[in-house]
């Protein structure tokens, strides 16, 4: 870790105090096998996260067969993963007052997040939902329809979590909501007034060519912890390396944390970004969660004073257990595969 990095967790969180709280949309995931491109005939690049509007979710969802669905949402499933680890963790989001907002609340308070979820009222939209398309390369294409989450304000957010959180987790996606850009700001706010630190997600390739600018300006004035994938750290900070996107962002005082596909992740060092490996854990099925789960590892491995290398080689173990199954929350007792890894 570099002496300018301002990330001091030395110590498991205090028992009145939870390890992360994240701060994202609340979305139903319907996942489907694409094994005849489907996601091409609609019009979606492959890959990518497309906002549609409610009519193109139901012209979608009338195009999908043999789907699953399940809770999802990119902070959802982070904090589902740390749940998983044993940590102590919550999420705050936006629902709407119907049946699929129950069980997103529901599915994630089963797996011991303390859950804070707005309930729109009737005239507004009902839950977001995700359209997740899996290529037989593992890929997945993704369809978003924000419904509820797209209206998360300020007055939203619960001020009893962010005042007793070590880590508030932001993710990116939450810059395609307008009026949650107001949230955001005063959910930095609440965290560095209670000691709290803030750590964001850049989300997508796409959000970030989308929100530069905006993500630019938290990064250089209220975010601690930054994950990326390759492409959307080279994209933020306009460089042709992942050596020199780390050096922008060291001087920034940022702790990046980098995933690299099959390659593992890079992590600030103090000489320079540290390589950990991936951890396969079977074969890939769907890459749909992976830098989630990621997140998750690395963040519950901070949030309990592990040094960023080790907590990186957590987030592998978590990424690697993920990708093994449709969806993109874990399967297998995370705790107990980080036990039999010699992790924790």
């Amino acid at each position: 870790m570099t002496s300018a990095t301002p990330v001091s967790l030395g110590s498991k969180p205090e028992p009145e105090r939870l390890g992360v709280v994240g701060v994202g949309n609340a979305l139903l995931d319907i996942i489907m096998h694409d094994e005849h491109d489907v996601h091409a005939r609609l019009g979606l690049p492959k890959g990518g996260m497309t906002l549609i509007d409610l009519a193109r979710s139901q012209e979608i969802y009338a195009a999908m067969s043999g789907t699953i669905e399940m809770s999802g949402g990119s902070a959802a499933n982070t904090i589902a993963g740390i749940a998983s680890l044993g940590g102590s963790c919550g999420f705050i989001g936006k629902v709407g007052a119907d049946n699929f907002g129950e069980v997103f609340a529901h599915d994630l308070a089963a797996l011991g997040a303390t859950v804070d979820v707005t309930v729109g009222s009737e005239v507004e939209t009902g839950t977001g939902r995700c359209h997740v398309f899996v290529s037989p390369d593992a890929e997945r294409t993704m369809a978003t329809y924000l419904g509820a989450a797209n209206q998360m304000a300020p007055d939203d957010l619960s001020v009893d979590l962010l005042r007793h959180c070590d880590i508030t987790y932001l993710e990116g996606y939450l810059f395609d909501l307008p009026p949650a850009k107001d949230a955001i700001r005063h959910a930095v706010a609440m965290a560095h007034d209670h000691d709290g630190l803030v750590a964001l997600s850049l989300s997508d390739l796409f959000c970030v060519e989308r929100h530069r600018r905006d993500f630019l300006e938290l990064i250089v004035n209220d975010v601690d912890i930054l994950l990326a994938n390759e492409a959307e750290f080279l994209a933020m900070f306009d460089a042709t390396s992942v050596e020199a996107a780390f050096g922008a962002a060291e001087e920034l005082g940022v702790l990046s944390v980098v995933t690299l596909g099959a390659r593992g992740a890079a992590v600030s060092g103090s000489s320079g970004p540290v390589t950990v490996p991936a951890r396969p854990m079977g074969d890939v099925i769907d890459t749909n969660g992976a830098g989630d789960l990621f997140a998750a590892g690395f963040l519950f491995g901070l949030a309990h004073g592990f040094e960023p290398g080790d907590a990186a080689a957590l987030g592998t173990l978590c990424a690697g257990e993920v990708i093994t199954h449709l969806g993109a929350r874990p399967e297998a007792d995370l705790f107990e595969l980080a036990v039999a890894e010699g992790l924790l």
